[in-house]
């Protein structure tokens, strides 16, 4: 299948070769195409390239290790409303996170998303290490570069999970 949601897998491993500026450029742009409530559009980015942050945020959590590898991580961060955080912001985030994971694959590029909220251990992390002001939750973060594993079609469809006009 050619169509890019039906290839697009976590990629975790990660060839030693920068990305284009104008393939991280549209990245964000599709981030930034997502649906959000009240089309707020809360959502704010630390691309970070440094090599040693990098090595530092693949520490953050148990699952976090291949970022070291990755030659760019996107850290998605929601900006609270009114010093509250929105109750859809998981929601929008989500959308967002989802529109930059399939752009990845048009780019011709692989790319894995892990998350950060609610675990505060490594919400505060993040905070702490990238300067994150007060009002803005760190939401997930997304390694992404060119891949040594190829984005291939791998059927999920399972009838039995879907249920017409009730359970």
């Amino acid at each position: 299948m050619k169509n890019i949601i039906f290839r697009r897998r976590s990629i975790r491993r990660f060839l030693n070769k920068p990305v284009e500026e104008e393939k991280l450029d549209r990245i964000l742009r599709a981030g930034m195409q997502a649906p959000s409530a009240h089309n707020n559009q809360r959502w704010e980015f630390i691309v970070v390239t440094d090599k040693e942050k990098r090595i530092a945020l693949s520490q953050f959590g148990m699952y976090t290790g291949m970022i070291e590898q990755a030659p760019v991580a996107i850290i998605i961060l929601g900006k609270y409303d009114n010093e509250a955080l929105n109750p859809w912001f998981a929601q929008d985030l989500g959308a967002c996170t989802e529109n930059i994971l399939l752009q990845i694959v048009e780019e011709g590029l692989g790319g894995c998303w892990m998350g950060f909220y609610p675990n505060q251990d490594m919400v505060e992390k993040v905070n702490k290490y990238f300067g994150v002001p007060e009002n803005v939750m760190p939401f997930g973060v997304v390694a992404l570069g060119y891949s040594l594993d190829e984005n291939h079609f791998i059927d999920r469809y399972d009838a039995s999970k879907v249920h017409y006009n009730k359970y």
